[in-house]
């Protein structure tokens, strides 16, 4: 992949792809501008169908201040460096108190969704799990090892986060009041 440092844009990311037929912009969920080139491109030609486009990128597309994207670059690792301090432990300790099993504990920074787990025993949680209250991060961590026995969202799986976490019900209103996205 290349990275067009640009003025005006930031960091522009270049994916080649062998499907492409064409040159097509778009907006990362970071705000940096994207560009999908066909795979045999070469790094001067997509430089220079930037450069011919800054109108019509400016006028359809709306692109962050390069200076926003880096500090949301910085945000994200620092939120990195403490959900790994963090969360697999927290995973572990809720794991062995309650005798879940999971084969392994990943961590995203999905915009979407605060956890999930996978019928492989893979549970992923949110590094922006960090910015909330530690309750409201249990509460996530609970509901999806409840997963590992229910992967879905029946009554029974309802009655064991339960069982874990009696204010289940409003810890998950309040949970809606952050983002999950960095």
């Amino acid at each position: 992949m290349l990275i067009i440092n640009d003025p005006e844009f930031g960091e522009v990311k270049v994916r080649k792809s062998p499907l492409s037929k064409s040159v097509r912009f778009s907006i990362s969920t970071s705000g940096r501008l994207q560009m999908s080139v066909p795979k045999y491109t070469s790094d001067f030609l997509a430089k220079r169908f930037l450069n011919t486009n800054r109108d019509l990128i400016r006028e359809k597309l709306p692109v962050k201040d390069p200076k926003e994207q880096r500090a949301r670059d910085y945000q994200k690792k620092v939120l990195m460096k403490k959900a790994k301090e963090y969360l697999p432990y927290r995973l572990e300790y809720h794991a062995k108190l309650y005798g879940y099993e999971y084969d392994k504990c990943r961590l995203t920074h999905a915009n979407t969704r605060w956890g999930s787990c996978s019928s492989n025993r893979v549970i992923s949680l949110n590094i922006g799990l960090m910015k909330v209250p530690e309750p409201l991060r249990d509460y996530v961590i609970l509901h999806e090892l409840a997963h590992l026995n229910h992967m879905d969202h029946s009554k029974a799986f309802w009655a064991e986060v339960g069982s874990h976490d009696k204010n289940y019900k409003a810890h998950e209103k309040k949970l809606k009041l952050f983002s999950p996205g960095v």
